[in-house]
């Protein structure tokens, strides 16, 4: 490109010189149209070299979508329980990423040390303006003493692992979960059967 250019600059110069005088205002005004010229190929091969704005565009939203798959996320942050043995209702805090229903909290659940589920709490819908949101369910059916976890799960990415451990008796603390941890709870019911909004 830029050899282009200065073969062009050596041909105005070349005419320049082999002209009279008497023409030197038809150059000059030769000399700014190949000047013009000269600037528009130059603007144009920067141009190709860069995405069209439509291309920019799409990049921008492939990224955003990519950013908000990473960044979803679903985390306990508060639990409480109150009631008598084997009738307990638990109130659940959950922080999440929820952006309508392609991606939100869809419930919340307390599991036995082993794994095994002894509550699950389905929501109908996202909660885009509503974080962190509380809900509360029950009955669960444990006894004061007994150790269980509380966690959620997100209907994009599974289960998160920020959860609480503990038992009625001595209160809930947050924790993280056993990679795989119950993993297979994911299909048991109940499960949710639509998002309202």
């Amino acid at each position: 490109m830029h050899f282009c250019i200065n073969l062009l600059l050596i041909l105005l110069l070349f005419v320049n010189c082999n002209n009279s005088k008497s023409t030197t205002q038809s150059i000059n005004k030769q000399n700014n149209q190949v000047l013009a010229s000269v600037e528009n190929a130059q603007t144009t091969a920067v141009d190709e070299n860069k995405p069209s704005n439509v291309s920019k565009e799409k990049k921008m939203q492939e990224t955003v979508k990519k950013e908000t798959k990473q960044q979803a996320f679903v985390k306990v942050t508060a639990v409480e329980a109150r009631g008598s043995e084997q009738n307990y209702t638990f109130s659940v805090t959950i922080h999440s990423s929820d952006t309508g229903c392609n991606q939100y909290a869809d419930w919340w659940e307390v599991i036995s040390e082993d794994g095994k589920l002894l509550y699950r709490r389905v929501l109908y819908h996202s909660h885009v303006d509503e974080q962190p949101f509380t809900r509360s369910g029950g009955t669960v059916k444990i006894g004061a003493n007994e150790v269980v976890w509380v966690r959620a799960h997100m209907n994009t990415i599974g289960y998160g692992t920020a959860a609480f451990k503990g038992s009625v008796s001595t209160g809930f603390s947050a924790t993280t979960t056993p990679l795989n941890f119950a993993q297979d709870l994911a299909t048991q019911s109940p499960l949710p059967n639509g998002c309202a909004f």
